[in-house]
């Protein structure tokens, strides 16, 4: 467990001790984060949306998962660090550090259920997902600072 980014020893420890290793009590990743107090609400009715903060859970786990999402985003080359990158610039740091400290919390109990370990899909993650979407957004990124931009595709060794 101590090889997810941001999740030391003691962390780990914390997180074992609180949830334990028996997954079958919760139905899902989702399930877990909403005992622990780290999902988000979703309060609609009539098309007029309240308040989604998260619940009160266990303070215990909170404060460990809070900690190392703390540690994640300042990792480099990581996954949960370019999450938080990616979500603090729109919904602000607070609110990115408890969707990061949610992520740890949803791999965590994946690699308890499945046991197996954590694979890094590296911070590139996001732009190899939907590569037509990275083009389209730096395209038009250039074009607001005055510059016209043509594609054409890179041939290795003569061969398109």
């Amino acid at each position: 467990m101590d090889t997810i980014p941001g999740v030391a020893r003691q962390t780990a420890e914390v997180i074992v001790s609180e949830i334990g290793v028996d997954m079958s009590r919760f139905e899902s990743a989702n399930h877990l984060a909403a005992w622990a107090g780290l999902a988000p609400g979703n309060n609609e009715s009539a098309g007029k949306r309240y308040s989604g903060k998260t619940t009160h859970g266990n303070k215990a786990l909170c404060v460990a998962l809070n900690q190392a999402a703390h540690a994640a985003a300042h990792m480099k080359n990581t996954y949960l660090s370019t999450q938080y990158h990616r979500l603090a610039g729109r919904r602000g740091q607070k609110k990115a550090i408890v969707a990061v400290a949610h992520s740890i919390l949803v791999i965590v109990y994946h690699m308890i259920k499945r046991k197996q370990p954590y694979h890094e899909l590296g911070a590139d993650y996001f732009d190899k997902r939907r590569p037509e979407a990275t083009v389209k957004r730096l395209m038009k990124r250039l074009e607001q600072f005055g510059f016209q931009v043509s594609l054409e595709p890179i041939t290795a060794l003569g061969v398109a």
